[in-house]
């Protein structure tokens, strides 16, 4: 058997030109241009790109399709900044930002479409509205009379024009007709009450007056009024009202009420003493129909005079207490 000796120099140039070998190809890509290469078909996902130096290279025209979301960039030299680059010639229009153009929506924001044939959409709020709501038009069988309480109603929910009257009509004798309208302003005062101002007429003494009220819900539901009337002889006369709706189903309501009248001075002309004068009352049974716009009712009314109003009307020969079977209806539209 041969033995061949190899001699320590020959085993030196042999290594160092292993060495040279890799870095050598790697001078060589450094200076490759990458704008033609297709790497659509390169699965880069286990690629591990910590140690390259990708400042010099030019990508522009890599086409690079394939899968890299499993690449690892973590080690990758991109310190070259981009302070350099120019940024003048680059159309940035697209993005969001900046004013939107003249003719890009109609003032309306309808985009050009019609409103058809319903015209333009308004607030209901702003709209002017009208109403009738006739709460009482009854008879009272044991005093032979008709009573009656109704307000209507124009305007929008913050400004409206009112006229209400209440009284009664004597149907046997001389056929009296009692009664007191008023021609007011209504405003919201809040979100339970409103107020009232305007004129008034008194039937009964044959008077006007300037009116002054608030009406609106108390706790509880109630539904409470108060007016003051100052008349041209300088009398005041203050009307309190409350009413309670007590629901016992979707049809049949309870309705107790009750009326309190107070005067400022005496007129006997007018059987009016100071203070209270009298106070009414009266329990309805309804039956709500028609959308609850319809209300036949039954009921028991009472009246008394109060105070010096009851020696008055004894002198008078007049009745100090009354009470009566009542029927009628309530309505509204």
């Amino acid at each position: 058997m041969k033995i061949y000796k190899v001699g320590l120099p020959f085993i030196g140039m042999s290594s160092l030109m292993l060495l040279m070998s890799p870095l050598a190809n790697a001078a060589e890509m450094s200076h490759m241009d990458h704008g033609s290469m297709d790497m659509s078909g390169m699965n880069m996902s286990d690629m591990d790109h910590s140690g390259m130096d990708m400042s010099d290279m030019d990508h522009s025209g890599m086409y690079m399709s394939g899968d890299m979301s499993g690449m690892d960039h973590s080690g990758m030299d991109m310190s070259d900044d981009m302070s350099g680059m120019d940024h003048g010639s680059m159309d940035m229009s697209g993005m969001q930002g900046g004013e939107a153009p003249a003719d890009a929506r109609s003032p309306d924001y309808s985009n050009g479409v019609p409103y058809g044939r319903f015209g333009k959409p308004v607030m209901m709020g702003s709209l002017p509205l009208w109403g009738v709501s006739v709460d009482d038009l009854g008879y009272q069988f044991d005093d032979d009379q008709i009573n009656y309480e109704f307000d209507t109603w124009y305007g929008t929910d913050s400004n409206r024009v009112t006229l209400r009257s209440e009284g009664s009509i004597q149907t046997k004798d001389d056929k009296e007709i009692d009664s007191l309208t008023s021609l007011a302003y209504w405003k919201p005062l809040s979100i339970f009450w409103n107020g009232e101002a305007g004129v008034a007429y008194d039937t009964e003494n044959d008077k006007s007056a300037v009116m002054a009220g608030i009406t609106g819900t108390a706790p509880y539901f109630i539904e409470t009024d108060a007016r003051a009337y100052l008349y041209t002889d300088g009398q005041v006369r203050l009307d309190l009202a409350a009413e309670y709706e007590w629901r016992l189903d979707q049809h049949w309501v309870v309705i107790p009420e009750v009326e309190l009248t107070a005067f400022s001075k005496d007129d006997t002309d007018n059987n009016i003493t100071k203070g209270f004068n009298e106070l009414e009352t009266e329990v309805r049974l309804t039956y709500e129909t028609l959308s609850r716009q319809l209300a036949p009712y039954v009921g028991i009314s009472y009246e008394t005079a109060l105070g010096n109003a009851r020696d008055l009307r004894r002198q008078e020969d007049e009745a100090v207490d009354s009470s009566s079977v009542t029927a009628g209806v309530k309505f509204w539209f």
